[in-house]
């Protein structure tokens, strides 16, 4: 059985870390690398990088912050924002991203997720879904979660499984930034769909959070943002609260 990770995410926009609700509203959290070095210390097991702007602003993902970045961590970490070709994921990885994760590019080509698998490996691909509850129908979205596509959640997570990606990086729209805790219903059903490892994102609140979502579902990662930006739960306060409900984690 895979240990359950415990990931921190930093959501960059202008080379600040920022933090909305609903992916909206966006306020500072401080500067990614300052917390990146944090984390580690507190025992993060990986960390995620976003840029969230990327594919709206038609840019790249900041090569050169991710270079300063590694410099500075031992743990893995992901990359993701505006990344479209293997040029894209050859240069994040050539600066030291671990893995680079791919949303609106794979739904607009499904086909990239199979060459970049192919160039660089499945361990690398994460393919991040961020879905919507609409009409009691789980639907992605892209482009920072302001474009529905045509594709239903768990079908797009598992023809991304068949395409060669190595993990899925769930993020429900409806509990992002709330506090309210996972949504476990949706967890549930694609971890249990595809047999690639899933990190369920959205709506962490307290320690009881990720209890749930290890306990009641598949995911085998769990990430947060604001309780870690802002103090509000500690990683080696949640890690040990863990350990006491026999749950497998990395340590």
């Amino acid at each position: 059985m895979l240990k359950k990770r415990i990931i921190p995410c930093l959501d960059i926009k202008d080379g600040t870390t920022v933090k909305g609700i609903n992916f909206e509203g966006l306020r500072n959290a401080g500067d990614p690398i300052a917390l990146a070095k944090k984390y580690e210390m507190d025992g993060a097991d990986e960390l995620v990088f976003l840029d969230i702007t990327a594919t709206i602003e038609k840019r790249k993902t900041f090569v050169d912050l991710v270079r300063d970045i590694a410099k500075e961590l031992s743990i893995p970490f992901t990359v993701g924002g505006g990344i479209s070709s293997i040029d894209d994921v050859r240069k994040l990885l050539e600066a030291g991203a671990d893995k680079i994760s791919i949303n609106s590019s794979a739904v607009k080509n499904p086909q990239l997720i199979n060459e970049l698998s192919g160039e660089f490996g499945s361990q690398c691909v994460v393919v991040a879904i961020d879905t919507k509850l609409i009409n009691g129908t789980d639907w992605v979205h892209v482009k920072g979660g302001r474009e529905i596509t045509d594709f239903k959640t768990i079908e797009w997570a598992k023809k991304a499984e068949s395409l060669g990606a190595g993990e899925i990086l769930l993020t429900s729209m409806d509990g992002d930034g709330t506090k309210n805790g996972f949504d476990l219903r949706i967890t549930k059903f694609v971890s249990e769909a595809i047999n690639i490892p899933v990190i369920a994102s959205g709506g962490a609140g307290v320690i009881q959070d990720f209890e749930k979502v290890f306990k009641e579902t598949k995911a085998t990662g769990a990430l947060a943002a604001s309780i870690f930006h802002f103090g509000e739960v500690s990683i080696k306060g949640l890690k040990n609260e863990l350990l006491t409900q026999k749950i497998q984690i990395r340590q």
